[in-house]
């Protein structure tokens, strides 16, 4: 006990004079700096005066970005959370969020609290890199397995899924051409644009609400991801192409996209091979992963920055890298596990609040308007879904299976508001029609959860198998169902 109280003795006096010592070098700073200014006062200037630098942040403008995105996030959770109660994936959520925030439904006063106008060009930036990462990831996840395997009836769905609405889409253009365009854009831009965006299927969402259901490793769950995956990668084929003719003449048109198939043919003759051999080289050497990461951004930006080049969209770009990257890779799982959080969390939400500004409900005035609306949603679900029921009939899938299967291909989600900014961006389709088509792919992605669990009520036909009940084993293959 005396020790310790001598310990604590010699202790108090070194504690005193550290203070001490701090206090002097504090009051001779201030001294010093006195000092200096009082001879710094008396100069003369001869430099010429200095412009004031716009300040960084951008002053209450990017005040109200932090608060639009502070804003969308919070309330796209909330919404997710209760349409999740409705048995709704969560992009619904997010995107009724990004739209109750815009100037439709709350009117351009209170909506500019949030989302004033000013922070439209940089919600724009940070949704356009959002959607490039978004897109990357896609292509990360995608496994080519899915699209070698089980090809021949999976490829005759896919396809006669998209066929089947993007004529039925641009048949509709006949009738809408003349009341949604901007009068700046060709027909034949109007009528591809519309055929495409008839025809996507949103493939992550697809693969959420398989997961949900528990029925992902189902024999139709596989066949549903196959098919959603191949229709992707020809839908995104066909919207390069409608871009370049979008943004130029015919002959320009088809000049892009040779250059987007030869980029293609690139990116799978030397991409793959070099991608391969990154990700082996990281597994076998896992102190170079900050090299590795390093270096597939790297190359993420410039392959973006290749297909803006081209003529087609930076988004292309990112989706082809995200695929000639081995999915099942250490590499792959790094960036998703670095990737995912911030762009489905930060990134996203911030397309979602653009998306939002730009939907505008009150545009649609009129009753027709509205007749239009459900005139697109009944034209779309018949093509897709009917496209898909029709194929796998006669692919020999019985009929209730092929009704689940229509009805999973009728998801569009994410997937579709890509599709339909980058018509708005070009031009190609007026406010009002980007509208009523926004509304078109929530009402066709809501609708799927309602309808696929009503049909796995159903009783499987006699002679019919249950592909849902029928659980996959590894990599088995599903042909002859």
């Amino acid at each position: 006990m005396a020790t310790e109280t001598a310990e604590s003795a010699s202790k108090r006096p070194a504690s005193l004079r550290s203070w001490l010592i701090y206090g002097l070098m504090a009051l001779a700073t201030v001294a010093l700096f006195l000092l200096i200014r009082s001879q710094g006062e008396g100069f003369a200037v001869t430099a010429p005066a200095v412009q004031a630098a716009a300040p960084l942040t951008g002053g209450g403008t990017f005040l109200h970005l932090l608060l639009a995105l502070a804003a969308i996030i919070v309330l796209g959770r909330l919404l997710s959370r209760l349409f999740a109660h409705l048995s709704q994936p969560p992009v619904i959520g997010e995107v009724v969020a990004g739209i109750l925030l815009g100037p439709s439904l709350v009117g351009p006063r209170l909506s500019a609290l949030v989302l004033p106008p000013s922070v439209g060009p940089y919600l724009g930036v940070i949704a356009q890199l959002g959607v490039v990462l978004y897109m990357f990831i896609v292509g990360v996840e995608l496994n080519p397995a899915l699209l070698k395997r089980r090809a021949q009836a999976t490829l005759i769905i896919s396809h006669t899924s998209i066929f089947l609405p993007f004529l039925m889409g641009a048949g509709l253009a006949l009738y809408l051409y003349p009341r949604y365009s901007s009068g700046s854009v060709s027909f034949t831009s109007f009528a591809l644009f519309l055929g495409v965006a008839m025809a996507i299927t949103a493939f992550p969402v697809l693969a959420r609400i398989l997961t949900d259901y528990r029925i992902a490793r189902t024999r139709l769950g596989v066949l549903a991801l196959s098919c959603a995956a191949i229709g992707d990668v020809t839908a995104w084929c066909l919207l390069a192409f409608v871009i370049g003719v979008a943004k130029a003449e015919m002959g320009q048109g088809l000049y892009v996209a040779a250059g987007a198939l030869g980029y293609i043919l690139l990116m799978y003759l030397a991409g793959r091979p070099l991608m391969g051999w990154i990700t082996r080289h990281y597994e076998r050497q896992t102190d170079t992963a900050e090299f590795a990461v390093t270096l597939i951004f790297v190359a993420l930006l410039l392959s973006a920055l290749a297909t803006e080049a081209i003529g087609i969209h930076a988004i292309f770009g990112a989706f082809l890298l995200g695929c000639v990257i081995p999915w099942d890779s250490a590499v792959a799982r790094t960036l998703l596990h670095r990737l995912e959080s911030v762009v489905t969390v930060l990134l996203l939400p911030a397309f979602f609040a653009y998306t939002g500004m730009r939907t505008r409900l009150d545009l649609l005035t009129q009753p027709s308007d509205w007749l239009i609306c459900g005139m697109i949603v009944l034209v779309a679900t018949l093509g897709k879904t009917g496209g898909a029921f029709a194929a796998a009939r006669l692919t020999g899938l019985g009929s209730r299976n092929a009704a689940m299967l229509g009805t999973l291909m009728n998801t569009r989600g994410l997937m579709e508001l890509i599709v339909l900014n980058v018509g708005l961006e070009l031009r190609v389709i007026t406010p009002a029609l980007f509208s009523i088509m926004v509304l078109m792919a929530l009402v066709t992605t809501a609708l799927t959860s309602p309808v696929l669990r009503y049909l796995r009520a159903r009783p499987v036909p006699a002679g019919e198998t249950d592909m849902l009940a029928d659980q996959l084993a590894g990599e088995e293959s599903i042909e002859g169902f």
